[in-house]
């Protein structure tokens, strides 16, 4: 037990570090979205750029209010992505007095890879499937014959929820490696278990990917594919860490016994 941190808080003192722990998180969440709002225009012609990179360069709101609701969610995901360090260093701060050092051990390289995955999904949605899926869909444009041509008119908030949709469906399907060795330490799942399951994941990775990205191939095999080669890693990486683990598990024993 002298593992665990000394300091034992009735309900009451836990409900108080609580609310601080929240009061912080509501607080870095605020300031984040007042800056964020403030350069909200720049984020968006941002996120706009993949646009008109594809040739598309108008973007339209069909309601007088359309661009300011456009600004508020610009800011409000910017902010969430902004505060988000602040938030999981008060949820660790709250939680790891109640853990274990090995516990701590096992967990925080988890809290540290989460938001570099999650950035390198967003990075791979932005830089490389946005504009695949939007060159494809805007490929349908041009004349249809008899004199009438069809032209995109992408409505602005339309196009926002459009490009939140990929970005935040690559960065959370790049978690995917956190979750499976999550999983795994929380003994939820074995290691033989994942290897076994392997044809099964390739198939949900296909699945998941038409369900989240337009219905190209191109777009959908951008998603698949690197979720084909996370779990493969997830494997890899479940593998070293219960190698160690039982290393470890072996030295202590072998520390206990008399000699």
């Amino acid at each position: 037990m002298r593992d665990i941190d000394d300091t034992q808080q009735p309900l009451l003192e836990h409900l108080i570090e609580l609310r601080r722990r929240l009061l912080y998180c509501v607080a870095a969440l605020v300031v984040a979205f007042l800056a964020s709002f403030y350069f909200s225009k720049e984020i968006y012609g941002f996120l706009v750029h993949p646009l008109a990179a594809a040739g598309q360069n108008k973007i339209y709101f069909t309601q007088i209010f359309g661009a300011f609701f456009v600004q508020l969610k610009v800011a409000f995901f910017a902010a969430m992505m902004l505060s988000f360090p602040v938030i999981a260093s008060q949820l660790w701060q709250f939680v790891a007095p109640g853990l274990y050092k090995q516990e701590k051990k096992a967990l925080l390289p988890f809290l540290l890879a989460t938001p570099v995955l999650f950035l390198a999904g967003c990075s791979l949605a932005y830089w490389v499937a946005i504009p695949t899926a939007l060159h494809f869909l805007l490929g349908y444009q041009g004349n249809l014959g008899g004199g009438v041509e069809q032209q995109a008119l992408p409505e602005a908030e339309k196009y926002l929820d459009f490009i939140m949709q990929f970005l935040f469906a690559f960065g959370i399907t790049f978690l995917l490696p956190v979750l499976l060795m999550l999983l795994e330490r929380a003994g939820i799942v074995t290691y033989e278990q994942l290897k076994s399951v392997w044809r099964y994941a390739i198939v949900a990775a296909f699945a998941v990917a038409a369900v989240l990205t337009p219905p190209d191939v191109g777009s959908q095999l951008l998603l698949a594919i690197p979720l084909i080669g996370l779990y493969f890693v997830s494997l890899v990486a479940i593998w070293f860490t219960r190698r160690r683990r039982s290393a470890q598990d072996e030295a202590e024993t072998n520390e206990v016994e008399p000699a």
